[in-house]
C-alpha cells in the first residue's frame, strides 16, 4: 500500500520516554510510501467533560481529532502504568470517541505496541487500549501488538525487538479493513 498516513499516539508524556523513542524509531524506519506522524499535545487535553465538548471544544482537542480523523491508520505506542494504560492515553481516547456517533477512531485500523520495565511488557495496558479504542469505533488489528519487557533488553538496538516492531508497522499498513467486515 502506498501513500498511507499513520498517526501515532504515545502514552507517555516524558520527553525521554522509551515509548516515544520507539515511536520515533518507527517513524524513521517506516516502509516506503508511509508517512508516520507522532501526535503532540496529549498533555494539553483537559480531562474529558461533555460540558466542554460542543461549540467551545478546546483547540487542542479539535487538533487531535482532526489529526486522527484524517489518518489512514492509528498506532498506539504505550507503556503500562499500574497494570493499565496511562491516564493521558485513556483521556485522549475519551475525547476521540466523541461526539457520540462521530468518533475520530471509527473504522480506523489500530494497533498497539510498546515497552515497559516489567516482566509482562505492558500487555494489560495494550489489552485495555485495544478494548477502549475498539468500543470507540477503531478496527483493532489483533496481530499488531508488541508487548515488550524492557528488563535487560535495549529495546532500541535489539535486532529481534526492532524486527517485531517493524513487522507490526508493516502489518498495520498492509491491513485490509474490508476483509474484516466481509
Amino acid at each position: 500500500m502506498s501513500d498511507t498516513r499513520v498517526i501515532v499516539l504515545v502514552g507517555s508524556l516524558r520527553a525521554d520516554s522509551l515509548n516515544r523513542k520507539i515511536a520515533e524509531t518507527l517513524r524513521g524506519t517506516s516502509p516506503e510510501g508511509v508517512s508516520v506522524e507522532i501526535v503532540d499535545g496529549l498533555d494539553r487535553l483537559p480531562f474529558y467533560n461533555e460540558d466542554m465538548d460542543g461549540e467551545n471544544t478546546p483547540a487542542a482537542v479539535v487538533s487531535v481529532r482532526e489529526q486522527v480523523g484524517s489518518a489512514d491508520r492509528v498506532l498506539v505506542v504505550t507503556p503500562e502504568y499500574n497494570g493499565t494504560m496511562p491516564a493521558v492515553l485513556n483521556n485522549a481516547i475519551d475525547w476521540l470517541s466523541r461526539p457520540y456517533g462521530a468518533s475520530a477512531l471509527t473504522g480506523k485500523p489500530l494497533g498497539v505496541v510498546g515497552a515497559t520495565p516489567t516482566p509482562y511488557g505492558g500487555k494489560w495496558a495494550h489489552a485495555d487500549t485495544q478494548r477502549s479504542a475498539g468500543i470507540a469505533g477503531a478496527v483493532i488489528v489483533e496481530d499488531v501488538t508488541v508487548s515488550q519487557s524492557a528488563i535487560g533488553v535495549d529495546v532500541l538496538t535489539d535486532p529481534e525487538v526492532l524486527a517485531r516492531l517493524s513487522d507490526a508497522m508493516r502489518k498495520l499498513v498492509d491491513f485490509e479493513p474490508e476483509l474484516v467486515a466481509a
